[in-house]
């Protein structure tokens, strides 16, 4: 049974949870969960996933060469958008990298604090729908304790800005 939700209780404050990844409309969930989390005097967790699918076919030294290159990656990205928070809303973002499924690592972070109350995602801004993240989480293959946002991947900062 999921652990309820601390965010509004006293000693707590409702946090935003953005995934992370290497997709363009990523900028647009990091940009509107940190203005709300600074207008909502709230916080920002950024979680990195590893999908490292093919380590465990690997040798020990090969997997853990795949893990240190993706975590490196994951690192450089999570400080790119720790960056951004800072500089759209001055929020100073907690930073998490899980490895497993997206999904997987999802509900281990909302699992494991709880006073995050918002997954906020992007939706894509191609023709190639909205992610395979947010179709999964719609389609309802597999569920959250938490309200989802989702952000339209076309917002500009402008829009962001008046909206969040």
């Amino acid at each position: 049974m999921p652990r309820t939700r601390q965010s509004f209780a006293p000693g707590h404050r409702r946090k935003f949870l953005v995934m992370v990844d290497g997709t363009p409309e990523c900028d647009r969930a990091v940009t509107y969960a940190a203005r709300r989390a600074a207008r909502t005097q709230g916080g920002l967790v950024l979680l990195a996933v590893l999908e490292l699918t093919d380590a465990p076919a690997q040798w020990l030294g090969v997997a853990n060469l795949m893990r240190a290159e993706e975590t490196d990656k994951a690192e450089m990205r999570l400080a790119h958008y720790v960056a951004r928070a800072r500089t759209v809303a001055g929020v100073e973002p907690e930073t998490a990298i899980r490895e497993g499924s997206a999904a997987e690592a999802l509900h281990a972070v909302v699992e494991a604090d709880e006073d995050i109350a918002i997954l906020a995602l992007a939706s894509a801004a191609g023709p190639d729908g909205p992610g395979p993240l947010l179709t999964a989480l719609v389609s309802g293959h597999w569920a959250l304790p938490i309200p989802i946002t989702i952000v339209p991947g076309t917002l500009t900062d402008a829009d962001i800005e008046a909206l969040a």
